[in-house]
C-alpha cells in the first residue's frame, strides 16, 4: 500500500515531525501559505497514552492529531513498543481521516527509550518489524512509513535497513546521524546514498527520504541529486519560517504579521500560548530591529493580546 506516496511530485519535501514545533497551530499556518510542504507530519504522539490514558489525558493527546484539509497529505506519527497499541492507534488514524501512519524509530529521548520506543528499536529489529506489520493491519487502507536513524551507536544501515525494507513500508525517512550523535555532529549524507544503494540492491519499492541539516529547498535538491533519494525532510530550518517553501525572503512587515497570525492560531488551538509556541514566536524576530527586546517580551506573553501589544510597541 503506497497510497499518496506514489502520487507525489519529484522532488518532494516533507515537514519533519518535531515535538512542540509541528503542532496543529504551526501546521495550519503552513497550510495557509501559497507554497507549503508536499507532506505534513504531526508531532510524535504516544500510542500508549492514546490507548491507556484517562479521558483528560487522551483529550490532550488528541489535540496533536487535529488538522485542516489544507495540510493534506498528512501523516500521523506514533511511538510505542506495544504492537497492540500500535495497531489500535493506526486504526484510529484511519478513522480520523489521516493519509498515512508513521512509526517513530529515531527519537533519542531517554524517557521514550526507557519504554522501548524511539531509537532504541534499532536494537530490536524483530519488534520494529512487528510494529510495521500491525500498523498495516490497523490502518488497512493507509500507507505505513518509518522515521529512523542510520544506527544506534554506529552506522548500522547494512543490517538495520534491510530489516525494515523486508516489511515493505511505503517510505523510510532516515536522519543521517546515529542515536549517539544526536544532532551534535553534521549529518552524514553519504549514508543516505548508501541507503539508496541498499534499497536498490534489494529491489525494494520503498521510498527513501533524507533528513538532517537541510537549510533550504535548493540545498535539498542538491542532496537528492547527490544521493538519489526520493525526497527530503526538513526540520529545524522550518521553525518560524513559513517562507521556506516559497523560497522568498520576508519583509519586516511580513515577519510581524506572521508572528501575530501564528499566535492567533496557537490561541485558537490551545486557548493560551504554551512554551513551545513562545519559542516559535520569538524566532520571527530574527534580523529585526529591537529583536532582543521583542524576544524578551514574547517569552512571557500568555495571550494573543500580549503578542499584539509587543508588535504594536515596535511600530
Amino acid at each position: 500500500m503506497k497510497g499518496f506516496w506514489k502520487k507525489l511530485p519529484r522532488p518532494f519535501f516533507c515537514l519533519a515531525p518535531m515535538e512542540d514545533i509541528t503542532d496543529a497551530a504551526f501546521r495550519e499556518l503552513l497550510a495557509e501559505q501559497k507554497k507549503k510542504p508536499d507532506v505534513f507530519y504531526t508531532e510524535f504522539t504516544s500510542a500508549d497514552g492514546l490507548v491507556l490514558a484517562p479521558e483528560e489525558g487522551r483529550r490532550s493527546l488528541m489535540k496533536k492529531l487535529a488538522f485542516v484539509e489544507g495540510e493534506r497529505p498528512i501523516v500521523a506519527q506514533f511511538f510505542t513498543a506495544v504492537p497492540e497499541y500500535m495497531e489500535k492507534t493506526a486504526a484510529l488514524a484511519q478513522e480520523l481521516g489521516f493519509d498515512g501512519v508513521d512509526i517513530n524509530m529515531g527519537c533519542p529521548d531517554r524517557a521514550v527509550e526507557k519504554g522501548g520506543c524511539g531509537a532504541v528499536l534499532i536494537k530490536n529489529p524483530a519488534l520494529a518489524r512487528e510494529l510495521v506489520r500491525v500498523a498495516k493491519r490497523g490502518a488497512l487502507h493507509l500507507p505505513v512509513s518509518v522515521k529512523t536513524r542510520i544506527g544506534y551507536s554506529k552506522d548500522e544501515l547494512e543490517t538495520w535497513l534491510p530489516e525494515l525494507l523486508a516489511e515493505e513500508p511505503a517510505a523510510i525517512a532516515i536522519h543521517a546521524r546515529t542515536r549517539a550523535e544526536m544532532s551534535d555532529v553534521p549529518a552524514q549524507w553519504g549514508t543516505i546514498l548508501k541507503a539508496v544503494v541498499i534499497r536498490n540492491k534489494l529491489a525494494s519499492e520503498t521510498l527513501i527520504i533524507g533528513n538532517g541539516d537541510v537549510h533550504s529547498l535548493e540545498e535539498g535538491r542538491e542532496y537528492m541529486k547527490e544521493t538519489g533519494c526520493d525526497g527530503i525532510m526538513i526540520g529545524r530550518a522550518a521553525i518560524a519560517n513559513p517562507w521556506l517553501w516559497s523560497e522568498k525572503e520576508p519583509t519586516r512587515e511580513e515577519r510581524l504579521a506572521m508572528l501575530v497570525r501564528h499566535a492567533e492560531l496557537a490561541e485558537k488551538h490551545e486557548g493560551h500560548l504554551i512554551g513551545g509556541v513562545r519559542k516559535h514566536l520569538s524566532k520571527y524576530a530574527t534580523g529585526l530591529r529591537a529583536a532582543k527586546e521583542l524576544r524578551v517580551k514574547i517569552s512571557s506573553a500568555e495571550t494573543l493580546k500580549d503578542v499584539v501589544a509587543c508588535v504594536d510597541a515596535l511600530q
